[in-house]
Order: C-alpha cells, then sequence, then structure tokens
C-alpha cells in the first residue's frame, strides 16, 4: 500500500524531482528529466515497480522530525530506534549538472542497522535491469542498464534478491556513510564519484542564495517562501519551463478515473508563475519563463497549443500504462495528455496579461516579443467566435464559457493598453472595438439578471469557481454588485461542508466523465483574495489559515484536499496551488495594510 500523499516530500535538482515517503522510499523518480521514464514507480504501483529504500531496520524506529534545512530542498529526517539514532540527509546537487540523488546517513547516538532496499525498474516500473557489482577506487558500485539508460550506485555492497537488491549496514555515532545513485546514457563512460561535502554545502548555497531574494515580514511569509521555492524546484534550469507537478496520475478521485499526467509546461501556469516572480522580485526569472513562452509558441499561430514540453515540445500523446494499477487503485494511470489538443480560449489572454504585467514593472518588448504576442491576438481574432473547452480542460462538448470569454476580452484590454501606455504598434481601434463587443455580448450571455450571476457558460444556471477571476483581470470590481451576486451563488452552490470550494458541480456539468471529485485548493485561495478585496477580512484569514494548514509538514500543498477524511489528493506537489497561496497572502497582506512595496493584483 502507498504512503499518503501528504506524507511524501519533495527533492529537485532543476531538472527532475524525487518523491520521498516519510518511511524513507524514493516511489517516484523519472530520469534524467521532469517528464522522462520513471526509474522509480512504486508511487503509482508496489515496490516490485521501483523503489530506493533507506531508514533504519529496527522494528520500533520512528521519525522524530523532518524538514527541509531552511530556505532549500535538502531533507533531513531524524530517526530514532531502541539502538540509537540517526539523520537522513536527501537530496538533489544542483550546481555539477548530473542527474543524481544522494542520501547521507549520519550517527547521531549508539549503533544503528539501516536497511536498504533497491529495485530498479526503467519504462515506468516495466522493465528490468541487467545488473552487475563491482568496485571503484575500492568503492562498492551497483550498476543496472538497460537499453538507453544507465544507473551506478556508490555505497554499501548489496546482494541480489529475487529481483531486488538489498542489504544492511551498521551506522555508529559519529559515523557517515554516504550513498549516490546517478544516471547516465548507457552509452557513455560512469561518471567518476562526486565529493559529498561539496555538493551538499553548494546545494544549500544555492537554495539559500535564491530564496534570499524574498523579502517579506508578512503574517504568510514562510508559506510564500516555500511556495516560491516550490515554483523554482518545479522549473526546468536551462529551458525556464515549469512543470505542473512533477508527478502523474496521483488522482483527484480515490479509486476513479480522473487521473492526468501534469509533467508539462500549461501556458497558463507559466503565466500565472511569471507574475508571481515579478511581484516578489525575481525579475530575472520572470524573464526566463516569459521568454520560455514565447519560444513555445514561437511558429503559426494555429498551431497554437495550451501547454508545451519542458523545451517547447509539441508532441504529447496520451497513453495509458496498463502494468501499473494506480495509486489507490486509482485507474488509469496516463502519460501524456489528451487536452493538448483542446482549444481552451482563456490562454491568450493569460498570457497577455502577465507580459502586459512584466512591461509594467519596466520590461521592454523586443523584436520578437511584440510581433509574437500581435500574432496570438490575430488568432484571437480569428477564433472569436469559437466554443472551447475550457480552464478545466472538459472532455465534453465545446461551450461558450464565461470566463473563457472574459479571458479574450483580457487579451484585447492588454492590446488597447500596450499601444496606448506603452507607445507599441497595433490597431487600436480595432482591438477597443473587439474587446468592447466582448465585453457586452459577455454582459448580455454570461450573466444572470434574475440570478444577480455570472454563469459557467453562456445560457446555463450553473457557476464555476473560475468566475472569481473576472475581478482579478479588470473585468468588473471585487466589491460590483454583479461580482457579489456571483460570489454567493458560488457560496451557495460550490462550497462544501468542510467550507472549501469545488471548481463546479461535476454531477451538473457535461464534462466527458463520470462525475465526483475533491476540492481544487486554487479555488478556495481565489476565493480568499475575493473576500480580501471585497471587505471580509475576517472571514479571507480564517480560509487562509484553514488552507496553509492543509500543506503538510514541509510545506507542500497537493492539486486537492479531502478535508473528510484529512488527505491530499491530485499531483503533488502542485504548482497552480503554491501560485494561489502567493495570490492569496498578497491580496490579504494589502488589506491588512501590510502591502508597502507589493502592487495590487488587480488591475487598475
Amino acid at each position: 500500500m502507498q504512503s499518503p500523499i501528504e506524507d511524501y516530500a519533495l527533492v529537485s535538482d532543476l531538472h527532475t524531482g524525487a518523491l520521498i515517503s516519510r518511511d524513507g522510499s524514493v516511489d517516484w523518480l523519472c530520469l534524467p528529466r521532469f517528464d522522462s521514464e520513471s526509474v522509480f514507480a512504486a508511487m503509482l504501483g508496489t515496490p516490485e515497480h521501483g523503489r530506493w529504500l533507506v531508514a533504519p531496520s529496527s522494528a520500533g524506529a520512528e521519525v522524530v522530525e523532518r524538514s527541509y534545512i531552511s530556505s532549500t530542498f535538502v531533507l533531513q529526517t531524524h530517526w530514532r530506534t531502541p539502538e540509537g539514532e540517526v539523520l537522513v540527509t536527501d537530496f538533489m546537487p544542483v550546481t555539477d549538472r548530473r542527474a543524481n540523488v544522494v542520501r547521507r546517513v549520519q550517527g547521531l547516538r549508539g549503533t544503528v542497522t539501516v536497511r536498504q532496499e533497491l529495485e530498479i525498474r526503467f519504462g515506468y516500473g516495466d522493465i528490468v535491469p541487467w545488473v552487475s557489482q563491482g568496485t571503484d577506487d575500492g568503492v562498492p558500485v551497483l550498476l543496472a542498464i538497460a537499453g538507453p539508460d544507465a544507473l551506478l550506485l556508490r555505497g554499501p555492497r548489496l546482494r541480489a534478491s529475487d529481483h531486488r537488491h538489498e542489504g544492511t549496514f551498521d551506522v555508529a555515532e559519529g559515523d557517515v556513510v554516504d550513498l549516490e545513485l546517478v544516471w547516465y546514457p548507457s552509452h557513455r563512460e560512469k561518471p567518476p564519484a562526486r565529493d559529498v561535502d561539496d555538493a551538499l554545502d553548494s546545494t544549500i548555497s544555492y537554495w539559500r542564495a535564491w530564496g534570499a531574494s524574498y523579502v517579506n515580514d508578512g503574517e504568510y511569509a514562510d508559506a510564500v517562501q516555500r511556495s516560491l521555492l516550490v515554483l523554482r524546484a518545479l522549473t526546468h534550469e536551462d529551458t525556464g519551463g515549469i512543470v505542473a507537478a512533477p508527478t502523474t496520475s496521483l488522482p483527484e478521485q480515490f479509486g476513479g478515473s480522473r487521473n492526468w499526467d501534469y509533467r508539462f509546461c500549461w501556458l497558463r501556469d507559466a503565466a500565472l508563475t511569471l507574475e508571481a516572480m515579478m511581484t516578489h522580485g525575481y525579475a530575472e526569472e520572470a524573464l526566463g519563463w516569459r521568454n520560455w513562452l514565447l519560444r513555445a509558441v514561437a511558429g503559426d499561430p494555429e498551431d497554437l497549443q495550451i501547454m508545451y514540453g519542458l523545451a517547447g515540445e509539441r508532441y504529447l500523446p496520451e497513453r495509458e500504462l496498463d502494468h501499473l494499477p494506480g495509486y489507490a487503485d486509482s485507474a488509469p494511470v496516463r502519460v501524456g495528455n489528451g487536452a493538448v489538443k483542446q482549444y481552451q480560449a482563456d490562454v491568450v489572454g493569460e498570457v497577455m496579461v502577465a507580459l502586459e504585467k512584466l512591461r509594467g514593472h519596466g520590461t521592454t518588448e523586443d523584436s520578437f516579443s511584440w510581433p509574437l504576442q500581435r500574432a496570438l491576438l490575430g488568432f484571437a481574432e480569428k477564433h472569436l467566435h469559437d466554443r472551447d473547452h475550457g480552464i478545466w480542460e472538459m472532455r465534453g462538448d465545446q461551450q461558450y464559457f464565461t470566463h473563457s470569454r472574459v479571458m479574450m476580452w483580457a487579451a484585447f484590454d492588454c492590446a488597447v493598453r500596450a499601444v496606448r501606455d506603452h507607445g507599441l504598434s497595433g490597431p487600436q481601434d480595432r482591438w477597443t472595438e473587439i474587446r468592447d463587443g466582448l465585453r457586452a455580448e459577455i454582459m448580455e450571455r454570461g450573466f444572470r439578471a434574475d440570478l444577480n450571476s455570472f454563469t459557467q457558460v453562456y445560457g446555463g444556471a450553473e457557476v464555476d469557481a473560475s468566475l472569481l477571476q473576472l475581478p482579478q483581470v479588470g473585468f468588473v470590481e471585487f466589491d460590483d454588485p454583479a461580482m457579489l451576486g456571483t460570489v454567493a451563488r458560488i457560496e451557495q452552490d460550490l462550497l462544501n461542508e468542510q467550507g472549501l470550494l469545488l471548481r463546479y458541480r461535476t454531477h451538473n456539468s457535461d464534462d466527458g466523465l463520470e462525475p465526483g471529485e475533491h476540492p481544487f485548493l486554487a479555488c478556495s485561495f481565489w476565493l480568499v483574495e475575493q473576500y480580501a478585496h471585497s471587505g471580509r477580512l475576517g472571514e479571507a484569514k480564517r480560509l487562509m489559515d484553514q488552507l496553509v494548514g492543509y500543506s503538510n509538514e514541509l510545506g507542500l500543498l497537493s492539486e486537492e484536499y479531502d478535508a473528510e477524511s484529512g488527505r491530499m489528493a491530485g499531483n503533488f506537489p502542485q504548482a497552480f496551488s503554491h501560485l494561489a497561496l502567493v495570490r492569496a497572502a498578497d491580496a490579504l497582506q494589502m488589506a491588512g495594510g501590510e502591502a508597502g512595496s507589493h502592487e495590487s493584483m488587480a488591475r487598475e
């Protein structure tokens, strides 16, 4: 049985990330990139699908404390056993540009026997490698090869047992035992041993230097800093692409089929990340994300996608892995994402809003970036009257989603501002006409006067949590009567018994799937923002405290949360949840008069 999602920790080298359970098992790791095939997939199956366990062998062993070294992704787990205590330090070096995981075991008291179990399974748990053992400069090494992939483990010698390797070693007080697992292309020479002390020091220094750029003494400063660190950890160092999560197929409904691959880069997420980073002083990172975004969408605008691979790859076909039973028997396990072919009309708006904010921070457009934005506007104009699948990637029929139409309005509003306020070239009169026409249409077809509410789709009566983004892009004010009426409907229809917000009522929406899912955390953070900006500060803070409380002990958030049973659900850690946390904290800080230099997240 897999560990609860909330019991996992992330370590990252800015190329990929490993998920390590509270009991010391690396249960998910894709090498060398986030979107590569996994070498450990026990999180979606059983240990036989690949894992790497390092933990005391005593039946009485317990975790005393588990935490990151401050402002880093270096994980430390303090174990206590009847025989003594050890400290396990797990990290992925970020400075040597090779794909490796280091696990250091230090003796703190007494003598502790530590058990190691290694089951390497390439190809998402499906390929058993050829394994041999030997020595390298007197250190035991284990080499596993299958096709193009090779893994080399340096550390205490293991013994083979039924297609896995296991062993024990003793750690006395003051002892240090290092284990390093490194991936490399099998046709190359094996990489040399790494100085673990140097790797650890440089990794800690990197993360602390990066985190030091964030300065804030607000009430939620720690949660915001950890969220920004998560966004950095999910970013590919070379390309600037940010994955939505490092995992695939962690279920939105336990035992259900709402299981998706999030190891790709959504334009929407990239745009929102750009906003979060520049708001908090990470100008270089914001510019890097802008450049990734522009490279990814470069080409014929008609080929625009909602998501891309880490380097801008466009071919992301979805397939099912029948050999994996799934987390909590939630099948199917999917790799790739079929939503890549969907038309989601809000995406151009998300991109244009973010790039307008970047201009507001003083970034100038160049001969590549503004013409490309004009091409995106041309694409939006060409598809002005097309239905779409919406922000939630509905797999039912395309419709006119009110949120999508508002984001199209925002795209052309930004275009008008670019010409009017920043002196860029473009047909301002035509863009103004399109923008104003969209506003009139939305108010006529997307707002029900008899319900005093915007609706999920034109002509419908259902509401959708994405409507909370309307004031975020300036379509209405947060305290506009139409928005307050919409919030009242959202509270009535989408708040569950625990006070968390559903995206929409799956029983009443044609999303192409069986109904049922847990609350999407980003939506509840949007509600915090709405409360804060509309004078409901007490309610905003209470909900914010509740949501931040759903972070695990390491400050990580999942996609969704089952408050009834106290379990995380969905892919983990989820960039969208952490992005929304940052926005909500900013809104609360501004509403409480603590904002200082922060800009308003509502557009003036």
